[in-house]
């Protein structure tokens, strides 16, 4: 069972890296947390993947005060997202077209939810923006959804305002990733392992001592 989480979970995170690579390819706008990512890259230089692996690692300290633990999961997020996204940009050329255009956008919707599903179904621990949002949520008694709201229009806005692409792409992504998820998740949760009943055999009276 712990192999079958741990392929899956690595899996998973290599097609949310490729996924990441597909948005950005198709030039239509990216998830609020990678237009972040990409106007960090624009305004420093470093290659996305090493922007989302720095970010990554940084949401991680703000685990601190929240008292949220990492997982095998959240370390193995932190690293190897940005590691495929950096691979995905690196094989899979510009597109000019707006026809190619939209069929990358919808592949990388499609993608990245099928790898949400696969990462958070192995039950190894969150992503570190995930994380940040639940941690959140616990700690001052907000809802997921309003913690979430919150962290994303804020790196939403600040990717914005240092370069980052936001477009249709964004709003679709918003739209439908969480449906997605939704409808995906359930056929990929690896099921816990039960722990064998103990059976307790009363003794027969007829051969019990005294």
């Amino acid at each position: 069972m712990m192999t079958r989480r741990l392929l899956q979970l690595l899996i998973g995170l290599a097609m949310y890296g490729i996924s990441l690579a597909m948005f950005i390819r198709a030039g239509l706008g990216l998830d609020p947390w990678d237009v972040f990512h990409q106007g960090l890259a624009v305004k420093t230089g470093l290659s996305i993947g090493t922007v989302v692996v720095i970010v990554s690692f940084l949401v991680l300290l703000l685990w601190i005060p929240l008292r949220q633990w990492p997982g095998v999961g959240t370390l193995c997020n932190a690293v190897l997202v940005g590691v495929f996204a950096d691979v995905g940009l690196a094989l899979i050329p510009e597109i000019s077209h707006l026809g190619g255009q939209a069929g990358m956008l919808a592949g990388a919707i499609v993608l990245n939810g099928i790898a949400s599903a696969c990462y958070i179904g192995a039950r190894l621990g969150p992503g570190a923006r995930d994380g940040l949002m639940t941690g959140l949520a616990r700690r001052t008694g907000w809802s997921v959804r309003t913690s979430r709201t919150g962290i994303e229009i804020v790196v939403l806005a600040a990717g914005w305002l240092l370069g980052g692409s936001v477009g249709v792409g964004t709003v679709l992504y918003a739209l439908a990733i969480g449906p997605l998820v939704q409808l995906l998740l359930p056929r990929f949760t690896v099921p816990e392992e039960k722990k064998p009943a103990l059976v307790v055999v009363a003794a027969d009276p007829a051969v019990a001592g005294p």
